[in-house]
């Protein structure tokens, strides 16, 4: 029989728990032949990346994942061969209570946040003993050899590749969502939180000498658009131009599609991890919107990725790049660094690339999960 993993997932973020757990589950079915049943509490999240799911079905396979409602009260169930609390959310008492009952208990992981900090690489696959007597073990994604990996499905650089080596592809899916890209502009993906720093970039775009076509789906970030146009009410298909900027705002698409805008883009900017894992297989430079967490820990997390994705780049890049990562999360003035990016431009995609070919070297996350439990019978 086929192994069977239970895969908890509370959202907290909108997209950004849910849209990891959601990849990790697939991919464990197309590719590694495992059975799985996802459990989400916000089925209404889970539909908007993955369109089939109806949100008012309690129990429904989507793409070969059997898709289960979190509901209290929780209604009893006999725990699979791997248990993954996914970003510390707490499995209900009685599946923990039926996890001991079992004559073997299922392996119990918890799937933790991405972070490039030197910690992560020690405690990855550190077990910790539970007050109910069995072991859950720390699963640490990351970049280097000694953490858990990232999401990274088969032959999904080739695929990437390939289709930005065909223009017609390109266009074809910016048409599907209603773009015509524009002759000699840039092109750009926003994906961001709330930022009070997004006027001051998008006057910077308005300003410049390249022309800019600004693609912005649905979400949060239309907050300050709009405070920028001074206009209310943004949705999919809205357009305004000014100065050298041409924004449009485009549908909230599905995760593929989402992969596949990110690949159309010249420059991306992301959020969270889920989007900024993404952002990286693109191939392509980027801007990440670091979640905030308490007492500034994100801070943290965000400059320990840019010493290890700096590393190869010359001085100048790297100051460039941490300068425009640094303000955008800070919410200051984008309009200098910006400018001090565009001087580094060729230099930083060049990076982009040879990163991107650098991580996708290792093993993927779902593999390793594989050969984690394999390892544990």
């Amino acid at each position: 029989m086929k192994p069977l993993w239970d895969i908890f997932c509370s959202v907290v973020d909108n997209y950004g728990d849910i849209g990891v757990t959601w990849r990790l589950a697939r991919q464990l079915v197309a590719e590694h032949g495992q059975a799985v049943r996802l459990w989400v509490d916000d089925l209404h999240s889970l539909a908007r990346l993955c369109p089939e799911v109806d949100p008012d079905v309690a129990q429904q396979v989507q793409r070969g994942v059997e898709v289960r409602r979190w509901a209290l009260p929780w209604q009893p169930v006999e725990p699979g061969d791997v248990v993954i609390e996914a970003f510390a959310c707490h499995l209900p008492g009685e599946f923990a209570a039926a996890m001991t009952a079992k004559s073997r208990p299922p392996l119990w992981l918890n799937l933790e946040y991405l972070s490039a900090e030197d910690w992560v690489g020690g405690c990855h696959g550190l077990p910790s003993f539970q007050s109910n007597g069995l072991q859950k073990f720390f699963f640490f994604p990351g970049f280097t050899s000694e953490t858990g990996g990232l999401l990274r499905e088969q032959g999904l650089i080739e695929r990437r590749r390939a289709f930005q080596a065909d223009p017609a592809a390109q266009a074809a899916f910016l048409q599907s969502i209603g773009v015509q890209r524009r002759p000699g502009a840039r092109l750009i993906s926003l994906f961001a939180y709330e930022n009070a720093a997004l006027g001051s970039w998008l006057e910077a775009l308005a300003a410049g000498t390249q022309p800019t076509q600004l693609l912005v789906p649905e979400g949060r970030v239309l907050r300050d658009l709009e405070r920028w146009l001074s206009t209310c009410g943004l949705a999919a298909h809205d357009q305004y131009k000014r100065g050298a900027l041409h924004v449009q705002v485009i549908p909230f698409v599905e995760q593929d599609a989402y992969d596949r805008l990110l690949w159309c883009c010249d420059f991306n900017a992301v959020r969270g991890e889920d989007s900024f894992v993404r952002a990286q297989w693109a191939g392509r430079p980027m801007l990440w919107h670091i979640y905030r967490q308490e007492e500034n820990a994100h801070w943290l997390k965000l400059d320990a990725f840019l010493a290890l994705y700096r590393k190869a780049l010359p001085p100048a890049a790297g100051e460039a790049l941490g300068a425009l990562w640094h303000a955008w999360n800070a919410e200051e003035d984008m309009g200098p660094a910006w400018q001090g990016l565009q001087r580094e431009w060729q230099v930083l995609a060049e990076h982009a690339e040879h990163w991107c070919r650098e991580q996708a070297a290792q093993t993927d996350i779902a593999a390793r999960l594989v050969l984690f439990y394999t390892n544990w019978l």
